[in-house]
């Protein structure tokens, strides 16, 4: 039980992630109850459904933080998060093939579970930071030395699982998680010790790819990709105004959530813009709730909350004389600043939407216990480098 003393706790980590919790149990409530209420339901529904998510992450994240970080680099734990993500992702994409009705928001990306609806994204996260941190952690004294031929020659099989795992998400579609996994691959192995010239090259060849994709979709227009939900949130961020009462509207009720905000909001639950205004404002768009009911100030309090533990995992992962956990801070951290910035970009219109969740403020199970888990574990390595420097002294 050496872990549980508090000399080993990041407490920069913890109090940040309790109060975020608090938050969002509490916007959760504010954004959802009005909704609830017209429909006759019971106001309290999702403000009971992110409680019982908020202790169940607490509990996932006490569990990763003291679990034995042998276990956490063994090859069976890597094989066990592989199979509770990639079989479900092949079912969720057949799914949406056989039967399209089955999609929602025009994607095919989650498995109800009775409790919650789960999404094999969040777990796939995971997978990749683990998967990326064993693999580059143990081959780096070979990454070292090595040109771009022989680097793919010996990693086939990882490229073919990272890549695989990217292409289920992005055809579900999901193109939000797939920017996530993508660039959360792109960190770890930049921050591996793979040659820098060999990581420049690679990251370049990336965007060029990427960018040669991106332009022609948006140039030659496909007819399943123009009429696509994708494509038209693309539209709506161009120019929300003129499509107001279709895909835009989402974007201009956040801009009018935003604006009757002001510096210091209307006031906790008197938001104008979650009574039916702003589709299920809980979820994507809580922080424009937010903004509203508590004005800029309380933003600005939420996004410095997230940005204390980012920012907190980053010095630790520069900090660390360990591959593994520098990798694995890094990767987190990543994963984190990813979601934050798609999430807030795509409400203040800067890119299109995308479906991201707020970390740990947004209504959801999947997300809310994953990410937990991730800090636990988080955590949980940087206490065993605590408690490796203490014996050394």
């Amino acid at each position: 039980m050496k872990k549980l003393n508090a000399k080993l706790i990041d407490f920069w980590i913890v109090i940040p992630y309790i109060l975020l919790l608090g938050i969002g149990v509490v916007m959760v409530y504010s954004a959802s109850f009005y909704n609830n209420m017209m429909v006759g339901g019971s106001t309290t529904q999702y403000l009971v459904k992110q409680a019982i998510f908020a202790v169940i992450g607490m509990v996932l994240c006490f569990l990763g933080y003291m679990l034995k970080t042998s276990i956490l680099k063994s090859r069976g734990v890597i094989t066990i998060l592989a199979g509770i993500t990639i079989p479900v992702l092949l079912y969720l994409v057949f799914k949406g093939i056989l039967v399209p009705s089955s999609k929602v928001n025009g994607a095919s990306a989650w498995v109800n579970l009775g409790l919650f609806n789960y999404q094999p994204l969040e777990m796939a996260k995971v997978f990749f930071v683990m998967y990326l941190a064993l693999v580059l952690s143990n081959k780096r004294k070979v990454l070292m030395d090595v040109t771009f031929k022989e680097m793919l020659r010996t990693n086939v099989q990882q490229i073919v699982i990272l890549g695989g795992t990217i292409f289920l998400v992005l055809i579900q579609p999901d193109i939000g998680g797939a920017m996530v996994l993508t660039l959360i691959s792109i960190v770890m192995i930049s921050a591996s010790t793979i040659p820098s010239k060999l990581i420049i090259s690679m990251d370049v060849s990336l965007v060029a790819v990427v960018g040669m994709i991106v332009t022609f979709l948006f140039t030659f227009k496909p007819g399943h990709f123009a009429q696509s939900y994708q494509y038209q949130r693309f539209l709506a961020m161009q120019n929300p105004f003129a499509l107001e009462r279709g895909a835009g509207a989402q974007l201009v009720n956040s801009f009018y959530a935003i604006s009757n905000g002001g510096l210091f909001g209307v006031g906790l639950g008197n938001s104008i813009q979650k009574r039916g205004y702003l589709p299920e404002p809980h979820t994507d768009f809580i922080l424009a709730i937010i903004s509203e009911e508590l004005g800029v100030v309380g933003v600005v309090i939420v996004l410095l909350l997230l940005a204390t533990i980012v920012l907190r995992m980053l010095l630790v992962g520069i900090r660390s004389q360990n591959v593994y956990t520098s990798l694995v801070m890094y990767g987190v951290a990543t994963m984190m600043m990813t979601q934050i910035f798609l999430n807030v970009g795509g409400l203040l219109g800067i890119i299109p939407l995308t479906g991201v969740t707020l970390p740990f403020i947004s209504y959801g199970g999947s997300s809310m216990m994953i990410l937990s888990l991730a800090l636990g574990i988080v955590l949980n390595l940087e206490a065993e480098e605590k408690y490796d420097s203490i014996k050394l002294r």
